[in-house]
């Protein structure tokens, strides 16, 4: 099966390249601009004749988007980029994927959430609440893609880190080294979810999807939820982070989020429930502290 990823120089791109090597599918990497040492393809995906002409050419089955407008605050002063990239891109995906009875997957945000108050893990058919241009434009991506009609997999997830690019556990890294003292929000809660545990997932339901072969509709389309196993603040993450590191001398103390003001109101509730996409798919969701001792180890050794 001929698979494409878009953003395949992001976090989740780059785990998707690791998954990549054991598979026996051919993988198109994808981005708007290259990167040292791996093959990419540059794609604007905005571009629906540059998107469809690729997909042609290539005889692309599945697309796998990586790519979004994640920079939560900037966005804010960015909507129409926010927009183009979040929203109308993955329509034209969808659009495309259609055109040749294929499957999108598209990575969607815990920000789809956070303008109601709650306190028990969120479900895929829970009302969307996003407060910020990010949680809007990524809704609407959803609600594009559903509106399309194509084959598609819908995978909201939360608190996203990897071994590459620029991350919360890379930020903490460097801070608990340097720093005496560090203060880290307690009242955001949800759970910090390894890129690679997302790429293997997806790698789960490309393998259901060719199983299938489905003419006429896959049967498992629809919105899933995964992040991995537990719960924490943000700062009971930079706790273990500094843990896991030896960073002792750092004094981490937790603070109230009202003391980092912000273009937007972050959601105070982030946990998702995972029960769907581990029954459909049969998926054993690692925990989180397993995740990103795994994570950090691979950093050593890349070093």
């Amino acid at each position: 099966m001929n698979i494409l990823i878009t953003g395949a120089n992001g976090q989740l791109g780059h785990e998707m390249r690791l998954v990549s090597r054991n598979s026996k599918d051919n993988y198109l990497f994808t981005d708007v601009v290259p990167a040292e040492g791996v093959e990419t393809v540059l794609l604007d995906m905005t571009d629906a004749d540059a998107v469809r002409t690729l997909v042609g050419a290539n005889d692309i089955r599945c697309i796998v988007n990586c790519a979004a407008y994640t920079n939560v605050d900037k966005a804010e002063s960015d909507e129409q980029l926010c927009h183009r990239l979040n929203a109308e891109a993955p329509k034209i995906l969808a659009e495309v994927m259609k055109e040749v009875d294929g499957l999108l997957v598209q990575i969607s945000t815990d920000y789809v959430f956070g303008g109601d108050p709650y306190n028990t893990p969120c479900r895929e058919e829970q009302s969307g609440t996003p407060t910020g241009v990010y949680g809007k434009t990524k809704l609407e991506g959803e609600r594009n893609i559903q509106a399309v009609g194509c084959d598609h997999v819908i995978i909201r997830t939360a608190w996203l880190y990897s071994e590459f690019g620029r991350n919360f556990v890379k930020t903490m890294l460097g801070l608990t080294a340097t720093k005496p003292r560090l203060n880290v929000v307690f009242d955001q809660v949800g759970t910090p979810t390894y890129a690679y545990d997302l790429a293997r997932t997806i790698e789960t339901v490309l393998a259901d999807y060719e199983r299938e072969n489905p003419h006429g509709g896959y049967s498992k389309t629809g919105i899933y939820h995964f992040s991995n196993e537990g719960v924490c603040s943000w700062y009971d993450f930079t706790k273990k982070i500094a843990e896991l590191a030896g960073h002792t001398a750092c004094d981490i103390e937790p603070c109230h989020s009202d003391e980092f003001p912000s273009p937007v109101k972050r959601p105070a509730y982030s946990v998702l429930d995972k029960t769907k996409i581990k029954q459909t798919f049969g998926i054993k969701v690692p925990y989180w502290t397993d995740s990103l001792t795994v994570c950090m180890e691979n950093m050593k050794a890349m070093r």
